[in-house]
């Protein structure tokens, strides 16, 4: 694959802690293959080297404050509106702690009642003791052309009612920049900007107050709303980060290969609900291991070959 890269393009991968190693000029990405010894399909090899600086008492990403400065990257702090922010945004309220059934008809759901859904599911017992279900859907229908999916929420993202805050929300939207990719956020003026937009979500919505990991059933309930998210934003390419996301989203394909470790799913393209999908590891587990950087921008480019049109799965 041919991959140009622009300065600001460049400057995203700096803050990813990945060292490009093509040139700034416009030489062939055969030329850069060749001195990695002529190996042009690897993508890895031509576009990037990630260099893990924590050994050296460095971390590959910056401070959240320096991250905003070098970079017009949203803080996901900060992105809450008081129409969404959480009721209970530092405090545990009871939360629910009976089941009910899941509601009816949520594959016709509009944005607006499939948001009401998810305030008050209680289908199955990951609901027990939330602060509130974490969704960011808009008001109006709102096409995008990735979808990123990640694992069930954590503390920050309950409590600030979003998907990829902090760090790890930083180290994203660095990554999606990098492509020319921007997430959607509601009510945010950069949503009409000209960047490709992605709607980022979780395979379950709730944060259970007494943390543990989802069994297949409950993640199969909540299933039946990422469907629905699928189909009004009508993705181009789905973004799998992490274990969790990535078996939902390889439940229509052999259940053997829902087995197989995240790593042994890279580099190729599936498919779910119709849409195409690639498998990357999580921004947080990316704080953490720094040497998969490089892995997770080649994930990236192949998702965004998908999206152009250039594979399809």
């Amino acid at each position: 694959m041919s991959l140009h890269l622009d300065s600001r393009q460049r400057a995203m991968l700096r803050e990813m802690g990945v060292h490009v190693w093509l040139p700034e000029a416009s030489a062939p990405a055969a030329d850069a293959a060749s001195a990695f010894g002529g190996d042009s399909n690897t993508t890895e090899k031509i576009a990037v080297v990630a260099i893990n600086k924590r050994a050296a008492g460095e971390n590959g990403l910056k401070s959240p404050a320096a991250a905003q400065a070098a970079t017009p990257a949203v803080d996901t702090r900060q992105m809450v509106t008081p129409s969404r922010q959480p009721a209970a945004a530092t405090a545990r309220s009871p939360g629910p702690t009976t089941v009910i059934a899941l509601p009816q008809a949520i594959d016709t759901m509009s944005w607006l009642q499939l948001a009401d859904a998810v305030a008050h599911c209680q289908a199955c017992t990951m609901c027990f003791g939330r602060r509130a279900p974490v969704l960011a859907a808009p008001e109006l229908p709102m096409p995008c052309d990735w979808l990123v999916v990640g694992d069930p929420p954590d503390e920050a993202q309950e409590r600030l009612g979003l998907p990829f805050v902090e760090e790890a929300g930083l180290l994203l939207d660095n990554m999606l920049r990098a492509v020319g990719v921007r997430r959607f956020l509601p009510g945010a003026e950069s949503n009409s900007l000209p960047d490709k937009r992605a709607y980022l979500t979780h395979v379950l919505k709730c944060r259970p107050a007494l943390m543990r990991a989802p069994d297949a059933a409950e993640l199969a309930t909540c299933a039946h709303y990422l469907r629905r998210e699928i189909a009004l934003t009508q993705p181009k390419v789905i973004l799998a980060m992490g274990r969790f996301a990535m078996q939902v989203l390889l439940g229509d394909t052999p259940p053997e290969s829902a087995k197989l470790p995240l790593g042994k799913l890279r580099g190729q393209v599936w498919q779910f609900a119709g849409v195409p999908f690639v498998v990357t590891y999580p921004p947080a587990y990316l704080l953490r291991s720094g040497q998969d950087k490089g892995k997770a921008w080649a994930d990236l480019c192949l998702a965004l070959d998908v999206a152009q049109g250039k594979l399809r799965g």
